[in-house]
């Protein structure tokens, strides 16, 4: 709804249009952030910085979900051995059957940044800042350096915490009614990742305006778009990462029978 709203105000010339460029303006013009500092944030979100990130988180949870998988579907037929690796897999919930989806779902989020991007600039066309005159561009609205960076490093937050976080939940809920009434706090270091994740790409929106790339409105909606393909790879890893009804069984047994916890 957001990004509706933003989009009708640049494409109708509307007020908050008019509000933005002469707050982008006012702030490309202060000397309150240092001109350097801007530029390596918004360097940030570039495709050749963000890419490899997102690709060695992409790699490394791939490689450990696949390892995660083997464990435990080893373990599962061996029921009557409660080895170490069985139990240590069970902390973290049970192993995705399709444990290659959210790498790959990841990298399919950020592919479709540009799809999304380049059209709607191509039919807004709206004009940059005035330190953007007579570039390459032929719109600016959404940025696509903001996008970029909110779902790639967004994604790869979301590959290092998500599954371990939601299968601690689960474990504790399974554990303790009380637990479960009353809500489990995330780990401290998926808080952490995710803190440090919005303060990157709040650097890079900053650093976008502050050295005239783009307007502050064009960040903003940058955000929202990554927000909806962030929404749409939760959504896909949810609905078919823990592959349909054989998932219900292996979750079963992890908050129930399956490793030290529940023995």
């Amino acid at each position: 709804m957001l990004f509706a709203v933003l989009t009708w105000q640049v494409a109708d010339h509307g007020p908050l249009r008019a509000l933005d460029e002469r707050l982008g303006s006012t702030l490309a013009a202060a000397g309150d952030i240092p001109s350097g500092l801007a530029e390596f944030f918004a360097d940030l979100g570039n495709t050749v910085v963000a890419l490899p990130v997102l690709m060695v988180v992409m790699v490394w949870t791939g490689w450990r979900g696949r390892q995660r998988c083997r464990r435990w579907q080893q373990w599962q037929r061996e029921p009557e051995r409660e080895g170490e690796q069985g139990g240590a897999d069970a902390a973290d919930g049970p192993a995705p059957v399709r444990w290659w989806l959210p790498p790959l779902a990841a990298g399919l989020a950020l592919a479709a940044v540009p799809a999304l991007v380049v059209p709607l600039k191509l039919w807004l066309a709206r004009p940059g800042p005035p330190q953007m005159a007579g570039g390459a561009h032929d719109g600016f609205y959404p940025s696509g350096h903001g996008a970029t960076a909110a779902v790639a490093y967004g994604v790869a937050a979301l590959l290092l915490t998500r599954g371990r976080t939601r299968g601690q939940m689960r474990l504790r809920i399974g554990k303790s009614n009380d637990s479960a009434r009353s809500g489990t706090p995330a780990p401290a270091a998926a808080v952490a990742v995710t803190a440090s994740v919005a303060l990157l790409n709040a650097g890079v929106g900053i650093g976008l305006v502050r050295r005239g790339y783009h307007w502050p409105l064009d960040v903003l909606g940058s955000w929202c778009l990554a927000g909806v393909l962030l929404a749409v790879w939760c959504a896909v890893c949810d609905r078919w990462a823990r592959g349909g009804a054989g998932a219900g069984t292996v979750h079963q047994g992890a908050g129930d029978e399956a490793g030290p916890e529940g023995t």
